[in-house]
């Protein structure tokens, strides 16, 4: 037997086990047959962060932003271009600090955007700042390799 890993499913939050052999980029949800990677971030919930960051066995970045925040608004097409690039390998999440309070006090976000890599649920790497899509790429394979 092949080794699996576990990847939740951006649609319905089950979670798969896809085998580590096998290229996960294509893989469907065993439940609602959604893609399980579709080269863009996540919008999260409070939940839907929880389930990504305790069930997934890929490592997680999430991008605590705004929608009045000028850097936030610069920086997204540099993510969602590195979320097309390192996906199947990281999971890509958005938190709207101002949907989700609780989150942003959670993880004491005091500036936006503050992107923040986790690995089985732990704050592996924290930078506050906008990045673009090769400082960002860099960071996140620095904190994942």
């Amino acid at each position: 037997m092949s080794e699996t890993r576990r990847i939740v499913c951006p649609h319905c939050m089950a979670i798969n086990r896809t085998p580590v052999d096998r290229p996960a980029a294509k893989a469907k949800c065993g439940a609602c047959h959604g893609a399980l990677f579709g080269s863009k971030p996540i919008a999260a919930s409070e939940k839907i962060f929880s389930t990504h960051l305790q069930r997934n066995d890929i490592p997680v970045v999430v991008d605590f932003w705004a929608e009045w925040c000028g850097p936030c608004k610069m920086m997204a097409p540099a993510y969602e271009r590195v979320a097309a690039e390192l996906e199947p390998d990281v999971r890509f999440l958005k938190v709207d600090t101002e949907a989700q309070p609780q989150l942003a006090a959670q993880y004491n976000i005091r500036s936006i955007p503050t992107l923040i890599l986790f690995r089985d649920g732990k704050v592996v790497a924290q930078r506050a700042g906008a990045s673009d899509a090769t400082s960002l790429r860099a960071w996140i394979q620095q904190n994942t390799g």
